[in-house]
């Protein structure tokens, strides 16, 4: 058996290296995130999951609580935020999912092409602006469109339908979604499209031949074919607009109420993370500190079951197109 060269083995071992560097700086990011959220956790407790008051600063006189210096009378809570930070991804989902699939469509089936190369770069570059140029967008051009005009016509109009009923009051929530919605566009338009258009030349030529209407080619061979790549680009997209920060804190309103209807204000974790961390960290031994890491923590668990969920689904979809039940 030949031996193998010594720049093979360097090769081996600093690709290794450098691969396992990846999980292990996840690993010391968990570490420090637990390391810090550990006295929140034994502090608040289960109440820190099931209340709504975040109050670092009601208490005055400093006691003692398994082993942890706290402020008697503080109080955290986290379910303001975590509901933010739900139903804003659940409306950018709403809202950017079929725009970006249609844009997909257009781009793959329908644009001639030359239209295709520009029309995908001014996509593509809607990635590439910052978030807190979309926040800035957002309060000045979108956010008075819609509390002057938009917002009053869906109280009088839709009034019915639970959750659109007035008083219109702020243009916090429903901004941030369309923001978000905004942001993830690029993300799921761009993978959908490259999955879209590797579905076989064969398939769409021989249905056309067949008699088959763009749209029943498109319909029956293009988004079968695709469906696991656009379930993807979708998980990448709520991935997205989970984390966001900037955008959010700028248009939502800060929030520290439940919401109550499409006009309400809204705070998300991440957004209210950065708002609070200036504060916080004048003391880093505080417990406004230690809970606003306990957040920290809740969005990373957040993040990594969406992504679990994600493979599970793109997985269950590649075994069905094994098994010849449907084809992805």
């Amino acid at each position: 058996m030949p031996k193998t060269p010594t720049s093979d083995r360097i090769y081996k071992y600093v690709t290794a290296l450098l691969s396992g560097s990846a999980l292990l700086f996840i690993f010391l990011i968990l570490y420090v995130l637990i390391q810090y959220s550990y006295p929140s956790f034994v502090i608040n407790g289960l109440k820190f999951f099931t209340t709504t008051a975040w109050n670092p600063a009601l208490g005055s006189n400093i006691v003692t609580k398994d082993g942890f210096s706290i402020m008697q009378g503080s109080s955290f809570g986290f379910l303001v935020y975590i509901e933010g930070t739900l139903v804003t991804s659940a409306l950018a989902i709403l809202f950017g999912v079929p725009v970006s699939i249609a844009i997909a469509i257009f781009l793959t089936q329908i644009a001639p092409m030359k239209v295709r190369p520009p029309v995908s770069f001014l996509v593509e570059l809607l990635a590439g602006i910052p978030s807190v140029v979309y926040g800035f967008w957002g309060i000045l051009v979108l956010g008075p469109l819609l509390l002057d005009q938009i917002e009053p016509f869906l109280a009088s109009h839709l009034s019915f339908i639970p959750g659109f009923a007035g008083p219109v009051y702020s243009y916090g929530l429903l901004d941030s979604g369309l923001i978000l919605s905004l942001m993830i566009v690029p993300i799921v338009a761009s993978i959908s499209r490259d999955v879209m258009i590797q579905a076989p030349i064969e398939q769409r030529e021989g249905a056309k031949a067949l008699g088959l209407t763009d749209w029943e080619v498109t319909r029956k061979i293009v988004l079968p074919y695709a469906k696991t790549g656009i379930i993807g680009a979708i998980i990448l997209g709520l991935g997205r607009a989970l984390g966001e920060t900037m955008a959010v804190a700028l248009v939502g309103g800060g929030a520290n109420l439940l919401l109550h209807s499409i006009y309400s204000p809204v705070n998300t974790l991440a957004a209210f993370m950065a708002i609070s961390l200036d504060g916080a960290f004048t003391d880093p031994t505080s417990q406004d500190v230690y809970a606003l890491v306990e957040l920290a923590v809740i969005l990373v668990v957040i993040t990594m079951l969406v992504n679990i969920f994600a493979r599970a689904l793109v997985k269950q979809g590649f075994i069905r197109s094994s098994e010849g039940v449907v084809r992805v």
